[in-house]
Parts: structure tokens; sequence; C-alpha cells
């Protein structure tokens, strides 16, 4: 850290000037200021005075500079995607608050390893039926209430209990464990196969086994993910057991690029649901999504 970096400024108190943060976001995608400049109708020199304020604010060098070549420091890297959601943010609630064209763009917040395993794979068909709609995909992982008010639907993972009145169940989910074919030649040992799962939900590990009446200790060998996309991934290239259920895990079964390494499966507590917009917000883009998603998705 250059000692020429100052204490940062109070979160709480004060937020760094959208000046300096255009400034960084524009350099951190070109990794260069001169770029940046070009695209911000501004002078290298004041880019590069931006991105040094918004340093001293924040109390960490966000690039590491060199001769020809600019690169983002660690903390450089761990901001970046925070300031460019946050403008992603403000751009979606512009939009809303301006008019837009709500009647073909929808934003639509939902959880990650549904967008990636389950939506993705069937956007082709989406799009055929619907080749207006517009969609803004927003991902949180850990904080969904933070963004949901951005949202013009929302598809989220959880519990029953945990679900307002107006959520509408989307799956009846069962658990169970995926590797890749040819895991272990193909003939899998629990005892010493690497265990992957996404933390914070029931269908773990633990509760598998127990579900098949068998005793579990390895708790701390649990390699733990805080998304399936990144557990699952890890199993579809060999570097272990992933545990998974049936939303997630149908297209890859099918194509083969996962196996069942056991057949026995236990019923998951969480479950996707879909939280539509209240009847007087809603828009024609999120009207053709929910007729969609009614069609694409098996009855509960």
């Amino acid at each position: 850290m250059s000692s020429s970096l100052s204490s940062p400024g109070s979160p709480s108190t004060s937020l760094p000037p959208l000046t300096w943060l255009r400034a960084f976001e524009a350099s951190a995608r070109h990794l260069s200021f001169t770029r940046a400049a070009a695209e911000l109708n501004l002078t290298q020199s004041a880019i590069s005075q931006h991105v040094r304020s918004l340093e001293n604010f924040l109390g960490r060098e966000l690039f590491i500079r060199k001769t020809r070549a600019l690169e983002l420091s660690e903390a450089g890297a761990n901001y970046m995607p925070i300031v460019r959601e946050a403008f992603d943010l403000i751009a979606a609630g512009t939009q809303a608050f301006t008019g837009g064209d709500q009647g073909r763009h929808l934003v639509l917040q939902c959880n990650m390893a549904f967008s990636v395993f389950w939506l993705s794979p069937r956007l082709p068909r989406l799009y055929e039926k619907f080749p207006w709609l517009v969609l803004n995909i927003v991902t949180p992982i850990w904080d969904p209430e933070r963004h949901a008010a951005n949202a013009g639907t929302e598809i989220r993972f959880g519990r029953p209990a945990d679900m307002s009145a107006a959520a509408v169940r989307l799956t009846r989910d069962r658990f169970y464990p995926v590797c890749a074919p040819g895991y272990q030649g193909g003939a899998v040992d629990f005892s010493t196969a690497h265990l992957l799962d996404c933390g914070g939900v029931t269908g773990s590990w633990g509760a598998w086994f127990k579900s098949r009446g068998l005793p579990f200790e390895r708790n701390h060998e649990i390699n733990l993910a805080s998304t399936y996309v990144i557990a699952m991934t890890a199993a579809v290239n060999g570097a272990g057991i992933s545990m998974s259920h049936d939303t997630l895990a149908g297209g890859l079964l099918e194509s083969g690029q996962l196996v069942k390494p056991s057949e026995h499966s236990a019923e998951l507590l969480e479950n996707y649901f879909l939280l539509p917009p209240p009847s007087h917000t809603s828009t024609p883009a999120s009207r053709a999504f929910l007729e969609w998603l009614e069609g694409e998705m098996p009855p509960v």
C-alpha cells in the first residue's frame, strides 16, 4: 500500500463522487486511462486524477500502474463488480422511473444457479416466442431483498415458510449427488471422493447420508461454494461429486455431462418460487415472460 493514500472516508456519511466512479469503471473495462478518457470525453490527466482521488477516498490502490500497461490490483478487481452492479441498478431504476420502453424490457431477479442451469438453456425458446422481449437478468447470491425492488419479476430459491403470500411455487425437487461420468474411473467411492456442496442449503451431504440411514462424519471435509454454479461446474470438470437437485441437474444428466453415482434421493425442503409483479405494475414484457414460464414449468 502506497503511503500517499489517505485513510478511507466514512461510508456511513459520504459516498465517492459519481465522476470518480465513472472514471474508475471505464478505466477498469479498458485497462487504459487514455481509452477511458476518450469514452468519457475527458482528458487522460483528468481520468487519472479522478481515479487517484477515488483511491485516496477508499484508502486502497485500485490499479497497478506500469510504464505501458495498467492492471487492476486485488482491491480494484474486488471493487469493479460492485461499481458495475451499482451502475446497472441506476440504469434499470432510471428506466423504470422515466417510463423507458417498459413494454419490451424486463428486469428479472433470478437465483444464479437457476439462471445458469435452467433458464439459460431455454432462452432460445423464449426469444423465439417473444423476439421483441429484452431481458436484464440480475443474480444476487445471498441478499435477494437488497435488489428486489428494482426487479419486475423474481425467481427465488428458499423454503416455503420464508416466502411471501404472493410467491408461487415452481418446483418440488429431490436432491442427490452427481459427478462426471469418468470420475474415479467410474467406480465412485464416497469415502475417498472430493465432496462438493453449496453452503446454506438443507439438502446437504449430511442430510443425504442421514436419509439413507447411514452415519456421516465428514462435515469438515466438504468443499463448500457460495452457489451451485461453482460446485456443479467443478463436478462437470471431474473435480469431485456435487450435491444437486432436479431443477439444476436435469439438463446435465440428460446430456450426459453428469451422472448419478447413487440412485438414492431425498426431498429438498427448499424450492424455486416465482414472485410476480403486482397486477398494477405488470407490463407486456412481464406478462410475456410469465406466460412462457408457465408453459415451460411442469405442474407441481
